[in-house]
């Protein structure tokens, strides 16, 4: 049994990755629906919280249907840190989690996310004033390092462990390769042998087919694995995982009325969350992934990005399971 402090999470744990912009309650519910055993909020700026910023703040927002759950926090300066840690444990998560993988230059540019990772002094001192500020169990999700010459990953999770981290989640990049090129999990296995180590390890990176999370589980000997880029607009992904690695056995592709009731419901959640209007505009992103591959799709989806009212895209959803009752994915 996998635990984070006194959280049970299963034998192998599938973790719904924080995705910027993706991520909101919406997009974890139907991942919660389809075999997501522990979520993460999209990453808050501890700046923006602090500060009362609304875009912040709605971020807090975590129901019970999505339990367990954790909210994840970024930035540079620890006192800012320690505090929105504290303004976030507040809105009730299960798990408070640190961004200390996030790549992209207005983040780790300005020394948080990522750009820690040239200053493992600084991130386990934060670390350990965050830890000090909240009465829940405390994670981490980082890269391997900065790049191929401040690789060392190994150190980093046992030091962070030692100022009481519960777990830790790596995706095997670094910042330097931003999501390009393969994940190196090798250095996953180099972390979970270290002797000194016993909280639980998530590998990320990659694990994008039930065939491949199962080699990877018994290559690298990981705890759980935690999955991002693949879960957008297949939600199903989760399920299918926990499925081969109980039977050997594939699951059959979600059919296109499957597609459509799970569409549907993450445009429900998200019209109840964010109101309609807003809730629409922020569904757009979604419907070429949830369609991805499909003949001729190009001019309903076009619409799809256009239309402006819930009915509008009810109607538009209907005209799909029409238009490709037989087809087969």
């Amino acid at each position: 049994m996998v635990k984070i402090g006194k959280l049970e999470l299963g034998e192998f744990p599938l973790l719904l990755a924080p995705m910027e912009d993706v991520s909101d309650p919406p997009f974890r519910a139907v991942c919660k629906q389809n075999g997501a055993d522990l979520m993460y909020t999209e990453f808050i700026s501890s700046e923006g919280l602090i500060r009362d910023a609304a875009k912040s703040v709605q971020k807090l927002d975590i129901f019970d249907y999505e339990k367990p759950i954790g909210i994840q926090i970024f930035g540079n300066e620890i006192e800012s840190m320690r505090e929105a840690a504290a303004i976030a444990a507040e809105a009730g998560p299960d798990i408070l989690d640190i961004n200390y993988g996030c790549p992209v230059n207005k983040v780790a540019c300005k020394g948080a996310g990522a750009g820690i990772l040239l200053d493992i002094d600084k991130m386990v001192s934060m670390t350990a004033e965050i830890v000090k500020a909240v009465n829940i169990p405390v994670t981490v999700k980082t890269r391997l390092g900065w790049d191929n010459d401040t690789i060392r990953i190994v150190e980093v999770a046992e030091r962070l462990q030692d100022v009481g981290i519960q777990a830790i989640s790596i995706h095997a990049r670094t910042r330097k390769q931003m999501y390009k090129g393969e994940a190196d999990w090798s250095y996953l296995n180099l972390v979970k042998e270290n002797p000194r180590l016993h909280i639980p390890v998530f590998g990320n990176g990659d694990i994008d087919s039930p065939e491949k999370a199962l080699e990877y589980k018994n290559k690298y000997n990981v705890d759980g694995m935690m999955i991002g880029r693949a879960a957008i607009g297949y939600p199903w992904i989760f399920d299918e995982i926990k499925h081969f690695l109980a039977t050997g056995k594939k699951l059959e592709s979600p059919s296109i009325e499957e597609r459509i009731a799970v569409t549907k419901k993450h445009l429900d959640f998200s019209v109840e969350w964010k109101g309609e209007k807003q809730g629409i505009l922020e569904m757009r992103r979604h419907y070429t992934n949830y369609f991805r591959g499909m003949p001729n799709f190009k001019p309903i989806r076009t619409e799809m990005v256009t239309a402006d009212s819930y009915e509008h895209v009810c109607h538009l959803l209907d005209q799909v399971a029409d238009q490709y009752a037989d087809y087969v994915f």
